[in-house]
């Protein structure tokens, strides 16, 4: 006799990431603000737990080892339309970001995250008003870092996370990328006020 699907209770969420500590301890910290949570560490597994349980929220990392969490946006809302799907990066662009939400993310975080943070962004939408603005570009220019960081961004996107199409796309060798994607996002210097 075959087990039957389970179903999912309004709280259960997907948590795709291939850090076990950081699932281990966002699980447990989303589990004490009420989450029933299932956790995935790829693609392949996060795919059969949205098919089995069916939860309305997922958090989903961009870098999954080798494979880019962008790619699994799309078949998350094939799979159970509807889900609140909050994209986690530890490379923030606006690039990554408009993409992201595009592919049909609800909203993004940069790491590290709160699980406070990420509960107010799941929940937000629940009141009925979706919130699917894509991020808004700065009024200032951008300093060089920034921009080379942004294009970066967007060229490994267009890659889905290959970082040796993207090494071959921007001419650089894929040793000195990968030593610019371990760097933190260049931050802009807030305004100074005269």
């Amino acid at each position: 006799m075959t087990e039957p699907l389970s179903t999912a209770t309004p709280r259960t969420l997907l948590l795709v990431d291939d850090d076990a500590t950081f699932v281990r301890v966002l699980a447990r910290a989303l589990g004490s603000r009420g989450f029933e949570v299932i956790a995935a560490t790829n693609l392949g597994d996060a795919r059969m737990l949205a098919r089995r349980h069916h939860p309305p929220y997922c958090v989903l990392d961009l870098k999954l080892g080798e494979e880019n969490g962008l790619r699994l946006i799309p078949e998350l809302h094939t799979l159970v339309p509807g889900m609140r799907i909050l994209l986690l990066t530890g490379y923030a662009s606006i690039a990554t970001a408009v993409e992201a939400i595009k592919r049909g993310a609800h909203d993004y975080l940069a790491k590290p995250v709160d699980a406070d943070a990420v509960v107010r962004v799941l929940l937000d939408g629940d009141n009925g008003e979706e919130d699917e603005d894509v991020p808004d570009a700065p009024e200032a220019p951008l300093a060089l870092r920034r921009l080379e960081w942004e294009h970066i961004q967007r060229v490994l996107t267009e890659c889905n996370g290959n970082i040796s199409e993207t090494a071959r796309r921007l001419g650089m060798h894929r040793r000195t990328l990968q030593r610019k994607l371990g760097k933190h996002p260049v931050r802009e210097r807030p305004d100074s006020e005269s």
